[in-house]
C-alpha cells in the first residue's frame, strides 16, 4: 500500500526521528501515532519505506506478506 502527498516534504533530520516515541511537531500532537504504527506492521514482518523530496512531497510504502 502506498500513501502520498504532493506538500513540501519532510526534511532529512526530521525524517531520521519519525520511529521515535513522543517525537511530534503538532502543537496537540504525542509522537506516538508513527511509531506505533510502524511497532505493528513490523511484528507482522512487514515493512515501511519513507521517501521524501523537498518540495515535492512524501511517499510511505507499505509492505505486508500475504497470509498462507
Amino acid at each position: 500500500m502506498t500513501v502520498c502527498d504532493n506538500g513540501c516534504g519532510i526534511p532529512k533530520e526530521k525524517l531520521e526521528k519519525l520511529n521515535e516515541p513522543f517525537y511530534t511537531t503538532k502543537e496537540n500532537g504525542t509522537g506516538l501515532g508513527l511509531p506505533v504504527s510502524l511497532k505493528i506492521i513490523e511484528e507482522h514482518r512487514g515493512t515501511v519505506e519513507v521517501i521524501s523530496k523537498e518540495d515535492e512531497g512524501t511517499e510511505f510504502n507499505i509492505a505486508l506478506p500475504i497470509c498462507s
